[in-house]
């Protein structure tokens, strides 16, 4: 027995629309917090040998030293990093002087990055991430150049983009949430997580659209809806496999990884779901809206 996957598939498009509406109101209400790696700052991590202080005792106890907006965030038992304006190297050791007064510390790391290195580092980012896009649709285009009908290639390549666009929205609004609420920064890792998710996601649209090409190549095109719900049924246990086998690992990863890959877990965690997702109940559906659209175009005129 198999399932009809598009027979739902406005339930489907008003649902995604949602989650995407949401996202961008979120992301034009509060933005994206980005880390000293892309605004430029100092990024300090001690480790205190007793007790860690509470985050407003050492913020009052750095009050002095004008260091803007000082994000503390705990790690481990005893340890914190701390983050706020680039500063020279005396002040820096003004700072760890006035952390030892509290409780006994010893410095891990200390990292000063300005602001034209972030500035550089964020342009390089947003080219990456267009790069990556722009590539996948056109590999994705020529890949399947050879079935033309009833789809052209290159709708392929514009559907698995839409879905793309889904996927990366989706984890953006929520840590632009998370931003505003708890101060979570995008950093590189995070960064590194929506590159994965782009391949992890792209890779599982391919999946069931190679399975779609080679039903029209060895059967015809017949009915194309019917075509494209027999690929899904057929590819279903595949991708349902291979996201859960992954989601075991990020998710095992978000509460025993440790602070500073906690946040890059979550981004993979939702990613890699809300790709899944897109590629059985988005992606392949759009396939057959966009036919069906095209149908009653053509009818009009």
């Amino acid at each position: 027995m198999q399932f009809n996957f598009t027979k739902y598939s406005p339930v489907y498009y008003i649902f995604s629309g949602i989650l995407i509406i949401a996202a961008i109101a979120s992301l034009f209400l509060f933005g994206l917090k980005f880390g000293i790696e892309f605004t430029g700052g100092s990024n300090m991590e001690v480790d205190f040998q007793n007790q860690r202080p509470a985050n407003e005792a050492m913020q009052s106890a750095l009050s002095s030293f004008n260091l803007g907006d000082i994000i503390i965030q705990p790690t481990g038992a005893n340890g914190a990093i701390l983050q706020f304006r680039g500063i020279d190297e005396a002040t820096h050791q003004q700072i760890l002087s006035k952390l030892n007064g509290l409780s006994p510390a010893q410095e891990k790391s200390f990292q000063f990055i300005g602001p034209s290195i972030g500035q550089e580092l964020r342009n390089k980012t947003e080219i990456a991430i267009s790069l990556a896009l722009l590539s996948i649709t056109l590999y994705i285009a020529f890949a399947f150049r050879k079935v033309s009908k009833p789809m052209s290639s290159w709708k392929y390549g514009i559907t698995s983009l839409i879905a793309l666009f889904h996927d990366i929205l989706i984890p953006l609004g929520v840590f632009s949430v998370l931003g505003k609420l708890y101060n979570v920064e995008i950093t590189i890792p995070i960064v590194a997580a929506l590159l994965t998710i782009l391949g992890f996601s792209v890779h599982d649209t391919i999946v069931i659209f190679d399975r779609i090409r080679e039903n029209i190549l060895r059967n015809g095109m017949g009915q194309f809806d019917q075509t494209v719900n027999w690929s899904l049924n057929q590819t279903i246990g595949r991708s349902i496999s291979t996201v859960m086998t992954v989601l075991f690992v990020m998710i095992s990863l978000y509460f025993f990884g440790g602070e500073t890959l906690r946040y890059f877990a979550l981004s993979l965690i939702i990613g890699i779901t809300s790709g899944a997702y897109s590629s059985i109940f988005i992606a392949s559906p759009l396939l057959i809206s966009w036919k069906k659209w095209d149908e009653r175009r053509a009818t009009n005129k």
